[in-house]
């Protein structure tokens, strides 16, 4: 995992909750502690919410603001409203609320579409199970199926995943763009996962056919580009065990 993946993920984490505990957020949590200047983010990214959260817990209550609520009503007459008490309670509150929203949006990641984001998304949700859209054992039928569905089906597969039963194939999107995936069967409940995406949508994919390697939770996934189409493919087991998947 890379810093700048790292900060994504820690701009979504809780203190004091079971976020510690969640193998995306304990791996970013490690990339900050190796990071210098990702840690010094955020050291000052905490504090800055734990300020935010005292100083909206120190908010007095209003004294009386049921009552002046309450004596605001008058049917029968037409009150100054911005002039009553409750209302100018009501619109500080409102104004702190409107504060609050201002910094969670400014404090949000813009949008990564980078291709760390792409291979971090999908192989993490490889572990988390994906729904297969078409179910078979059939290669064939699933390359016919991604091809109905306007999806890439014209990629190459090294030999050895040609040999392996398919075990399904779905759809999935990266910001509105397709992407394949082919699911391939290694027995005893494991599987390995190819997707594969145009390189068109993925500005700094890698540009060469020999696979690069990293370690993205409990799976190892390599990752390469032939002519217009990029690929990722992930599986248990070590760089060695994925690689003799891709040898001819």
């Amino acid at each position: 995992m890379n810093s700048r993946l790292a900060k994504e993920i820690l701009l979504r984490y809780r203190p004091g909750t079971t976020d510690a505990s969640d193998p995306e957020f304990a791996e970013a949590l490690e990339q900050a502690s190796r990071d210098p200047e990702l840690g010094h983010w955020f050291a000052q990214h905490q504090a800055f919410h734990d300020t935010i959260r005292d100083r909206f817990k120190q908010l007095p209550v209003p004294a009386g603001l049921k009552e002046d609520i309450l004596a605001a009503y008058r049917p029968a007459a037409i009150p100054v409203w911005w002039r009553q008490p409750a209302f100018q309670a009501l619109a500080a509150a409102a104004a702190i609320v409107l504060l609050l929203g201002v910094a969670h949006f400014w404090s949000q990641p813009h949008e990564d579409k980078s291709f760390a984001a792409f291979q971090s998304r999908l192989v993490r949700n490889a572990q988390r199970g994906y729904a297969m859209d078409i179910t078979t054992t059939n290669l064939g039928e699933i390359r016919q199926y991604l091809a109905a569905q306007g999806a890439q089906a014209d990629y190459v597969l090294p030999a050895p995943l040609e040999k392996l039963p398919g075990d399904g194939g779905a759809v999935v999107r990266w910001h509105n763009k397709l992407v394949s995936m082919v699911c391939f069967d290694l027995g005893n409940h494991n599987d390995l996962f190819l997707f594969v995406a145009s390189r068109a949508d993925l500005p700094d994919a890698p540009s060469a056919s020999e696979p690069q390697f990293t370690q993205i939770g409990k799976l190892t996934a390599a990752s390469w580009s032939t002519g217009n189409r990029t690929y990722v493919l992930a599986g248990p087991g070590d760089e060695q065990f994925v690689r003799g998947y891709l040898s001819p």
